[in-house]
C-alpha cells in the first residue's frame, strides 16, 4: 500500500484540499517530509525544486532560518492564548503602513474567512445584498462565492457546488474579467443594488492573469458612482507582488482588503482591513458580528512578522521579479525552440504557463490552454526533480531562495520537457 492509498482510508478524498490529488494532472501526488530554501524533500527520498510554494507564502523560500527561529520562540512562551498579545498589534502596524488602503485590519485564520467576513461587512455598510465577482477569479469556498457565470455576462451566478443554496448564488452577478465595459454596463444598470464588487487585481486562480490598463481603476469609478465598495482580494498578491501589494504597484486604495498567504509566513493567517470608519462596524464596537478563537494566533503572528522583516530588506522585490523575469523568458524561449505554443504570463514573483498562442488576458483565453499537453510536461518537470503545480491553471511561485543556480537547471530541465511534448 503506497502512501496515497493509506491516506484515501482515512482522509476524504486522501488529502485536506482538492488539487493536492493530482486529478488535473494524473497519477498520485507525492508526500512531502521536509523543506529547505527553494526545495522540497519527498518521503520518495528525492529533492524537488519548487515553485508551489505552499501556493504563494513562502516568498523568502521554505523555512527560512528567521521565520523558524521566532515561530519556535514564540512556541516556547504558549501557542494559543485566546487573548491580545503585542505580536497582533505590531504585525498591524507593518500592514497599515504599506497597505495604501488599510487603517483597521482585524485578523482572521484563512483567505476564506477574510473574503467571506469583508463581504458581511460591505453588505451591512451599505444596506444592500448583492455582490458582483468576475469568472475566474476565487475567493475561497464560502457559499455566495461558489458561483460560475450565468448565460450571460450579466446574469445572476449558479452554484459551483452541491450544497450551495440556489436562492444565495442568485445574490452573486458575474462578469468577465478585464472586460471593463460589462462591468460599466451592470453597475450602471444595478450599481445602487449591489453592496460590493470583490476582485482579484492579479489573477491567480485561473492561473496569473494581470490587469488590462485601465480595468482596475474603471471598475472602481464606475462602483463609486453608485456608493458600491470594491474589495481587493490580496490574498494572493498581498506582499508577494510589491512591498505593499497590487494596490500599492498599481496605485489605487480600494475600500477594503483581505490578505493572507504572505502574512502569515506558512501558518495559516490572513486578515481583511480597511477604511476606520468602515471597520468600526465590526463587533464590538459596532453590531457587525465576526469572531475567532484562533485568530491572531501568537506563532502565526511571529512568521508573519518575520516573513515581513525579510522582504523589507533593501532590493528584495527587485531581485524577485529579476530571477522571475529570468525564469519566464527562459521558459517562453525553451518552448519556442521546441515549436510548442507557450504564453507566460507574469507580475513580480508571481507567474504562469499556458500552453496556447497569443495573449491570455480574459477566462476564455485561459480556457484555451492545453491541459492535457500541460498534463505531461508536468510529470516530465516532476520526473526530473521540478515541481509545478498539479493543475494547469494555478500561479506558479518564485521566492528570494531561488537563485541563478536554481533558474538555470530548471531552464535545463525544461527543454528537455518541452522536447518530449512533440517526440
Amino acid at each position: 500500500m503506497n502512501e496515497f492509498e493509506r491516506a484515501r482510508k482515512v482522509l476524504a478524498g486522501g488529502v485536506n484540499s482538492p488539487v493536492r490529488a493530482f486529478g488535473a494532472v494524473g497519477g498520485d501526488p507525492i508526500f512531502i517530509e521536509r523543506a529547505e530554501g527553494a526545495y522540497l524533500y519527498g518521503s520518495d527520498a528525492k529533492r524537488y525544486l519548487d515553485y508551489v510554494g505552499s501556493w504563494g507564502p513562502m516568498v523568502a523560500g521554505h523555512a527560512h532560518p528567521k521565520v523558524v527561529e521566532a515561530v519556535q520562540e514564540a512556541a516556547a512562551r504558549g501557542l494559543s492564548f485566546g487573548a491580545p498579545t503585542e505580536l497582533e498589534t505590531r504585525l498591524a502596524e507593518v500592514v497599515i503602513e504599506r497597505a495604501p488602503s488599510i487603517e483597521r485590519l482585524r485578523f482572521v485564520n484563512s483567505g476564506t474567512e477574510a473574503t467571506m467576513s469583508a463581504l458581511r461587512l460591505a453588505r451591512a455598510a451599505t444596506g444592500r445584498e448583492l455582490i458582483v465577482k468576475f469568472e475566474g477569479c476565487y475567493h475561497g469556498h464560502s457559499d455566495s462565492l461558489l458561483v460560475a457565470a450565468g448565460s450571460g455576462a450579466l446574469t445572476f451566478g449558479m452554484p459551483t457546488s452541491p450544497g450551495v443554496p440556489a436562492a444565495l448564488a442568485h445574490l452573486t452577478l458575474v462578469l468577465p474579467y478585464n472586460d471593463l465595459e460589462a462591468a460599466a454596463q451592470l453597475l450602471g444598470e444595478r450599481g445602487g443594488d449591489i453592496a460590493a464588487v470583490i476582485v482579484e487585481p492579479v489573477a491567480g486562480n485561473m492561473g496569473c492573469v494581470p490587469p488590462e490598463p485601465g480595468f482596475l481603476e474603471g471598475l472602481m469609478a464606475a462602483a463609486r458612482s453608485k456608493g458600491t465598495l470594491v474589495i481587493f482580494d490580496e490574498v494572493m498578491t498581498g506582499f508577494r507582488v510589491g512591498p505593499g501589494g497590487a494596490q500599492r504597484l498599481y496605485g489605487l486604495v480600494p475600500d477594503l482588503t483581505t490578505f493572507g498567504k504572505v502574512i502569515g509566513g506558512g501558518l495559516p493567517v490572513a486578515a481583511f482591513g480597511g477604511r476606520a470608519g468602515l471597520m468600526a462596524q465590526l463587533a464590538p464596537e459596532g453590531p457587525v458580528y465576526q469572531a475567532g478563537t484562533l485568530s491572531g494566533n501568537p506563532l502565526g503572528m511571529a512568521a508573519g512578522l518575520a516573513t515581513l522583516e525579510l522582504t523589507a530588506e533593501p532590493g528584495f522585490y527587485r531581485r524577485l521579479d529579476e530571477t522571475t523575469q529570468k525564469l519566464a523568458e527562459g521558459l517562453q524561449a525553451a518552448a519556442h525552440e521546441a515549436g510548442v505554443a507557450l504564453t507566460v504570463n507574469r507580475v513580480c514573483g508571481m507567474f504562469s504557463l499556458f500552453f496556447a498562442e497569443g495573449e491570455v488576458r480574459r477566462f476564455h483565453e485561459v480556457k484555451r490552454s492545453d491541459a492535457k499537453l500541460y498534463a505531461r510536461w508536468f510529470h516530465a518537470m516532476l520526473e526530473a526533480g521540478v515541481h509545478f503545480a498539479p493543475s494547469a491553471f494555478e500561479t506558479a511561485f518564485v521566492s528570494s531562495a531561488h537563485g541563478e543556480k536554481e533558474i538555470d537547471a530548471t531552464l535545463s530541465v525544461a527543454r528537455n520537457a518541452f522536447a518530449s511534448l512533440i517526440a
